[in-house]
């Protein structure tokens, strides 16, 4: 079987379920892989080829094959129904046609110059491979008959590369600088960006398979409880439940308990239309005292569990009155608030309570739920394969607990830290590390491990040359969250869960051996994050409570 580079492509096949022309190059890649012997290598863009466009990382070439004696040959897949005109084979784009000779040309020539320029003379050749279109006149089709593989050759694909790429050649002094240009200066892995995109939209598409299912249940009345891991996709289907009501004309109240989840659930159901509620509990129980004329002292001592009473023995009027009830963050819920929520139901109001006892950050213990429908997702559409499988080896996780992400593999890194001072530097490292991945700022989470009241990080505005824009505690007159400025995110493991960014520096993570609430606050930082992670952690937790899951 051909090395192919990157790995983790057949997770993607799995995993995604796609189609058109990313499945077909999918299936070609299958094909190289088994039918090449170990002694070729292949370098694909299929990760990250956009699912609608079909398009490739560089130009408009999919596959790089590279022979034993280091000779190149690249490869374009041209999937769908062709055109055959008088200039030769061309493809349809919407309103605009390409003429594929021209273009594999140039994409051809435009890499020959950068291989020339960093590895000297390589043996080059092209290939076109069109697995659904067998063409009429090869002749005419502006390329070499001998380097066209049409759909009626299908078949012969592989014994067509090897007959290109013959495996006794003498092999060329080249060979090595041309494997690491193609790894490293070409980049089939594509840059971030690119990939930070393609990973949103995977995750969106897959983990939209619960908002799909879930609508489908049916019962009387309608109380339906999702226990969905982290990355299960609870959140859009919170949000598909929530359009569902607006578009019945019911009224819909989504209640959760983080405040930084309920303003971001906020700002995307203004997009989905006018109607309804977003509140955190606490906010919700503000509201409805100010409505009645009361003001919450915030000020008390215990200013927040007064305010939790607000909803006790309430009797609501038609303004407090819901038609849909959508509870996200449940397992954070004291047992006596689903009740009170309850209240705000009319009579044929619809029920929905998510949540994930595995990011129970505070150990509440849940209410009753006889007579509800209980429905339980346990694949984490979000989470790199290779975070998921440290996770599984910690003890209390869950064993059903699957991967679902198209990257097996994030790079997962660990770095281990003495003391404060040896904390903060190894911050700063982790930090330098993922912007020398190419990683922008604005996709860079710090996650601390410890709350804002004990941090080591409270009340810094930069690490090294990376300013912070961290939570000041306070919020503006409009009840938004201020923060200072600065272009690297930082925030508690308690705020930034419910949420998600490319690239996590998971840090001061310090647990005792046996510490089940440690443990489900390390799973909550440690599925934040969709591409990329570094944990920061203590000598003595990587010695005792992760020894076991990391890495040998």
């Amino acid at each position: 079987m051909a090395i192919v580079h990157p790995e983790g492509w057949r997770e993607l096949d799995r995993a995604a379920g796609t189609v058109g022309a990313l499945r077909r190059q999918i299936e070609t890649l299958a094909t190289l892989a088994s039918g090449l012997p170990d002694s070729y290598t292949v370098y694909h863009g299929v990760h990250w080829t956009r699912v609608r466009e079909g398009h490739a990382l560089f130009g408009e070439i999919d596959f790089a094959v590279v022979s034993p004696a280091g000779r190149l040959l690249l490869i374009e897949q041209q999937s769908g129904f062709l055109i055959e005109t008088a200039e030769g084979l061309a493809k349809q784009y919407g309103k605009v046609t390409q003429v594929v000779p021209v273009r594999l040309a140039r994409d051809a020539e435009a890499l020959r110059e950068r291989i020339e320029l960093h590895c000297g003379g390589v043996p080059l050749d092209t290939l076109l491979y069109c697995p659904d279109y067998t063409i009429r006149q090869p002749g005419s089709a502006g390329i070499d008959p001998s380097r066209v593989v049409d759909a009626s050759r299908r078949a012969h694909l592989v014994a067509v590369v090897r007959a290109l790429l013959p495996e006794d050649e003498p092999a060329d002094p080249a060979r090595t600088r041309l494997h690491r240009f193609l790894g490293d200066q070409l980049q089939l892995v594509p840059d971030v960006d690119a990939a930070a995109d393609q990973a949103g939209v995977l995750y969106t598409r897959l983990s939209g398979g619960l908002a799909e299912w879930a609508r489908r249940i049916e019962c009387a009345p309608f109380r339906l409880r999702v226990i969905g891991t982290a990355g299960s996709g609870k959140t859009q289907l919170a949000l598909a439940a929530w359009r569902d009501a607006l578009a019945a004309g019911r009224r819909p109240l989504y209640v959760c308990y983080n405040r930084p989840l309920a303003d971001h659930v906020s700002l995307l159901a203004a997009r989905l239309g006018e109607g309804g509620v977003v509140a955190t509990y606490h906010q919700l129980c503000d509201r409805v005292l100010r409505s009645r004329g009361g003001i919450p002292d915030f000020a008390a001592a215990d200013a927040f569990a007064r305010l939790e009473r607000v909803l006790e023995g309430f009797v609501p009027d038609e303004d407090w009155r819901f038609d849909e009830l959508i509870v996200d963050e449940g397992q954070d819920f004291r047992p006596e608030w689903r009740a009170h929520l309850l209240n705000l139901l009319r009579q044929d109001g619809r029920a929905w309570w998510l949540e994930d006892p595995q990011q129970n950050l505070y150990g509440r213990t849940p209410p009753d739920f006889d007579g509800w429908v209980t429905l339980r997702a346990d694949v984490n559409y979000r989470s790199p394969g290779d975070v998921m499988t440290m996770l599984k080896r910690l003890p209390g996780m869950s064993e059903t607990l699957t991967a679902g992400s198209p990257l097996a593999r994030s790079g997962l890194e660990f770095l281990t830290y003495a003391d404060g001072a040896d904390l903060i530097e190894k911050t700063k490292t982790a930090i330098t590390r993922c912007v020398g991945l190419g990683y922008r700022k604005d996709m860079i989470a710090v996650v601390t491990f410890r709350g804002r009241e004990h941090s080591a990080f409270t009340g810094l505005d930069h690490l090294g040359p990376h300013h912070l824009r961290a939570y000041t505690g306070a919020y503006d007159l409009l009840g938004n969250p201020v923060r200072t400025e600065g272009d690297i995110r930082i925030d508690s493991v308690h705020r930034f869960k419910g949420q998600a960014a490319p690239c996590v520096v998971f840090t001061e993570i310090d647990l005792a051996d046996d510490d089940p609430a440690g443990l489900r606050k390390l799973f909550v930082g440690m599925t934040r994050a969709t591409m990329k992670l570094i944990l920061v952690l203590s000598e003595r937790t990587a010695k005792t409570t992760l020894s076991r899951a990391l890495p040998a």
